[in-house]
């Protein structure tokens, strides 16, 4: 395919009916081939010099996430504390990528990372419901952005996309990535509720023309969440937009991934799919709360020859 600009697609972005045309223009998905690739990706094994790196890796991925409404400022001081040493006892396990809080709970957790490598992320835009108005949407993003989020996670208006508002939907998405500033912009799509791949497909192309720095399955409120075919048909758009214009996109799965088997199935997936470019915390990430426990289980495992019990490391 040839290369061109992102520019190039203003066209098809001009007017509701061009962008209609555009999405529904996109290859259909093949439900059972789609499906039937994931779990055969999913049976691929690797030796264990490879997990060892595997398990660091998805460790470097993993967006340590509380979203509760009882969340307090010592729970999201705590949290930050494991994302920057997951493994007190061994100071050669990597941190997380990311902490990843509501918009009030980002100036505490800018604090408690201060002077390391830790992203701090945000969800934004009436999450988990997406239901407010743009004035709304943008404020709850800017007040993140001030407060000094490095990344914002904002979730479509899900009922507005499934009538096929896709303009609106897409000027929303601009808008909000105008708000965030420097910060990094992930959409949410809650997959559970698009109903087909098809429409995965289209909100994964709306996203990224609108600007998207990271798609993302899930608000993890919702099942299902992420799945390895869903993941696999946005990791498929994420590589087939870089071959039509050149810009890379990164993608987030969230949601029900709690084993390392799982997250190394996910990790088979994007490097056979996607390619090499994408194993890295810059473009894949995994939106977890109790993954993180199991990664730490199965490093020390590889390391000791035995299984840590399941109180060794602090519950999140």
């Amino acid at each position: 395919m040839t290369t061109t600009s992102q520019s190039s697609f203003a066209d098809v972005t001009a007017s509701d009916a061009a962008l209609r045309r555009f999405l529904h223009g996109l290859p259909g998905v093949d439900q059972v081939g789609a499906e039937a690739r994931a779990a055969s990706l999913g049976t691929r094994s690797i030796k264990t010099t490879a997990k060892q790196w595997a398990l660091d890796l998805a460790i470097r991925m993993v967006d340590l996430t509380t979203l509760e409404g009882m969340d307090t400022p010592g729970k999201v001081r705590a949290l930050c504390s494991k994302a920057r040493r997951p493994d007190p006892a061994d100071p050669s396990c990597p941190h997380t990528a990311a902490v990843c809080v509501y918009g009030d709970m980002v100036a505490i957790a800018k604090d408690a990372l201060r002077g390391s490598a830790v992203k701090v992320a945000a969800v934004a835009t009436a999450f988990p419901s997406g239901r407010a108005s743009r004035t709304v949407r943008l404020t709850d993003t800017a007040e993140a952005a001030a407060a000094g989020a490095d990344e914002i996670d904002m979730v479509i208006d899900r009922g507005a996309f499934l009538a096929g508002r896709y303009l609106e939907v897409f000027e929303d998405i601009a808008a909000v990535r105008e708000a965030c500033g420097e910060a990094h912009l992930k959409v949410i799509f809650e997959t559970g509720e698009l109903q087909t791949y098809d429409n995965v497909r289209r909100a994964s192309w709306l996203a990224m023309l609108a600007g998207a720095h990271f798609i993302k399955t899930s608000t993890g409120k919702i099942q299902p969440a992420a799945t390895l075919p869903v993941t696999l048909v946005m990791v498929e758009a994420v590589r087939d937009f870089r071959l039509a214009t050149g810009h890379q996109v990164g993608v987030k799965p969230a949601g029900g991934i709690r084993s390392s088997k799982d997250a190394i199935k996910y990790l088979v997936m994007v490097n056979e799919i996607a390619g090499p470019d994408w194993l890295t915390p810059e473009w894949f990430r995994f939106g977890a709360s109790t993954l993180l426990n199991d990664l730490l289980m199965q490093r020390t495992k590889l390391a000791t020859g035995r299984y840590s019990g399941p109180d060794y490391f602090t519950l999140d």
